[in-house]
């Protein structure tokens, strides 16, 4: 096993055995017979899920004697000891001594697929029991009192001079000790609600999440991490650089892009197009809604349900209804979840040729998913998003050039935006061997595109992991998730190979042979969506975006009202380029505005006074570099322009 493995492995068990020195704290200073459930390992630490009762609720101000609970439960070094017990013990331990129902739930479940069941327990010295306990709930030492004696009568040689101090169901592993634990590298990290095994049917319990690393100095690392992801989240940076709004009135998770935001959106869509206009595609416009007949013939009806919000009757006004009629011919529409079957009738629409072949059609369309309101996040996740969708149908022998070519554009537009090809992960999404149903077509079809696709990534080198359950229903897809400037990956861009449409709708196109052949259809989308992809750059960027991006490019500062007039020049100067400028005519003090333009992070910022009218020139102050310089008008106009330049080519 390589160190990697090793590190991992045993960052695991720590991970693991901080959950039970948790769930032990909690016991010994909230709440001694509260209601335990799960506590993983996670990545960067661990939690656990609690039923407090009605009148020991635990609060955010609580958790730093948790904390301190479990230094003083880690340097008491606590052994882990397991114990593989029979059903008929392991039900009287989790029932009768501990009475815990949710492992009670749990032992019957694993009892039921024959599997052992093992509990870890901790102790304590029974000379030392009460120096080391003097501070803790009388209600846990009482608890533990009773369940000691059985531990003791019941396994001499393992607890005969030992106090328990905790039990827990659990196949392990753990440290053998606490002190293989450093107490100053985790962290008691905050509460969330949780529905028991995650089914909202179930009772909400108290999630208790804490970090945890093997030292304290990644402990630290991961905390400033924490700290600077917080300074980037776009949804506080959206608020504050007013890019975007959220309305209840309107509908939850339906963003409104203000001026500054909008002005994003139209320029990375305006750089969207003009690359695929070089790249041979052709635009198309489809509607928001669409016929219940069609969402059933693509299976969205059958296969995408979960993702769909209901059908409208759109056969009467609202009026009508209102007054309780009924409508005299039904019509039942859906809005739209994806914007592919559109595609397909429009090419259904004309005859096609083997000459016409390949065809390249892409839409920027607003689609719409159903998400349950508590997975709604910022940009990231929502109910409307404006898909940059395109789908490229092809026959057979075309179909590996093609997919290279969309490769190769998504790895284009993500270095556009700052991501070199190493920052990128691809994710090859299979289908479910075990549970085919679930997915349209044959087995012949899938066998094909699945290999197709793993022979594209390995052709063109690209960092991939196969993934079991992922494809879309009607294909298996590459999935491209970037890595931001913090590191974090983001599902992006995916690229799927879809034989059953083409079926589903008859497409055809006469070859050159003469005869009907059945093309085949690449789904494909850069971004996934403009709302996530600009919701990771403004947190890529911090909000301080490259001058191309930036919805305010320059601002101009006049030192007094005097110098309005020759700021106006300079202005129009900067706009006759075609750069995005503005003066800053408020009654604010000079610093003020000044502060003002840092806030708003706008790239440059020019100061005007009577030197500058003067020798018409400009005092320049440059926001990422923090420089400030003195230059002539047109030599900033030449400096902005080659950026622009050096930017486009």
């Amino acid at each position: 096993m390589c160190n990697n493995e090793n590190h991992n492995e045993h960052l695991h068990k720590l991970r693991h055995s901080l959950s039970h020195i948790m769930a032990q704290a909690v016991q010994r200073v909230q709440q001694a017979d509260v209601e335990i459930a799960i506590g993983p390992a996670i990545e960067n630490g661990f939690y656990y899920d609690f039923l407090f009762s009605p009148q020991q609720q635990i609060k955010d101000e609580d958790l730093p004697k948790i904390q301190e609970a479990m230094t003083q439960i880690i340097k008491e070094g606590q052994p882990f000891v397991r114990l593989e017990v029979n059903n008929e013990e392991s039900k009287y331990i989790v029932e009768e001594l501990l009475k815990q129902q949710y492992k009670a739930e749990l032992r019957n479940e694993f009892a039921a697929a024959g599997e052992n069941i093992s509990f870890y327990v901790n102790t304590i010295p029974m000379a030392a029991k009460d120096v080391l306990l003097k501070n803790v709930l009388p209600a846990y030492v009482q608890y533990y009192e009773r369940i000691t004696a059985y531990f003791q009568e019941k396994y001499p040689a393992e607890f005969a001079d030992r106090y328990i101090t905790f039990v827990d169901m659990c196949e392990g592993p753990h440290v053998d000790s606490t002190k293989e634990i450093d107490t100053w590298a985790f962290k008691v990290a905050k509460l969330a609600g949780a529905y028991r095994r995650g089914d909202e049917k179930n009772v909400m319990m108290t999630r208790m999440y804490a970090y945890a690393f093997e030292t304290k100095a990644e402990l630290k690392d991961y905390l400033n991490f924490l700290e600077e992801a917080k300074k980037r989240d776009h949804r506080r940076l959206g608020k504050e650089l007013a890019l975007f709004t959220f309305r209840d009135n309107v509908w939850l998770g339906l963003p409104l892009w203000l001026p500054k935001g909008a002005m994003i959106f139209n320029i990375i869509e305006d750089f969207w197009k003009r690359e695929h206009e070089k790249n041979g595609y052709e635009f198309v416009r489809t509607p928001h809604i669409g016929n219940r007949k069609l969402w059933e013939t693509s299976g969205h009806w059958g296969f995408y349900a979960d993702s769909m919000y209901p059908p409208m009757e759109v056969g009467q006004s609202l009026s009508e209804q209102k007054e309780g009629k009924t409508a005299e011919e039904p019509e039942q529409y859906l809005i739209k979840p994806m914007n592919c079957p559109f595609h397909v009738e429009i090419y259904n629409t004309l005859p096609k040729s083997y000459r016409d072949l390949p065809l390249r059609r892409c839409e920027t369309g607003t689609v719409y998913r159903f998400e349950k309101k508590g997975q709604l996040w910022g940009l990231m996740r929502v109910r409307g998003f404006t898909q940059d969708d395109a789908h490229i149908i092809c026959s057979k022998n075309q179909v590996v050039d093609e997919l290279k070519r969309v490769v190769n554009f998504i790895l284009f537009m993500y270095e556009s935006f700052g991501f070199n090809k190493n920052a990128v992960k691809v994710y090859l999404s299979l289908r479910d061997p075990e549970n085919k149903k679930k997915y349209a077509g044959n087995d012949e079809g899938w066998e094909f595109t699945e290999k197709i696709l793993e022979q594209i990534a390995q052709e063109m080198q690209l960092d991939y992991t196969k993934e079991l359950w992922e494809a879309a229903f009607y294909g298996p897809k590459l999935d491209f998730k970037v890595k931001d400037v913090l590191w974090r990956e983001w599902q992006c861009s995916t690229l799927q190979f879809d034989f059953n449409l083409p079926e589903r709708f008859d497409m055809t196109f006469t070859n050159d042979k003469g005869e009907d052949e059945r093309p085949y259809m690449l789904h494909r989308a850069l971004f996934g969506s403009f709302e996530r992809f600009i919701g990771i750059l403004i947190e890529h960027y911090a909000g301080a975006f490259p001058l191309w991006l930036a919805p305010e490019q320059v601002r101009i500062i006049p030192v007094a009202d005097a110098f309005l007039p020759y700021a106006e020049t300079v202005l129009q100067t900067l706009k006759n380029q075609q750069f995005r400028a503005s003066i800053d005519t408020s009654t604010d003090s000079f610093s003020k505005k000044i502060r003002n333009a840092e806030l708003w992070k706008v790239p440059y910022i020019l100061i005007v006074g009577e030197k500058e009218e003067k020798a018409d020139s400009l005092s320049v102050r440059e926001f990422k570099t923090k420089e400030q310089y003195e230059m002539s008008v047109q030599e900033f106009v030449d400096k902005l322009t080659l950026i622009r330049k050096e930017r486009k080519s």
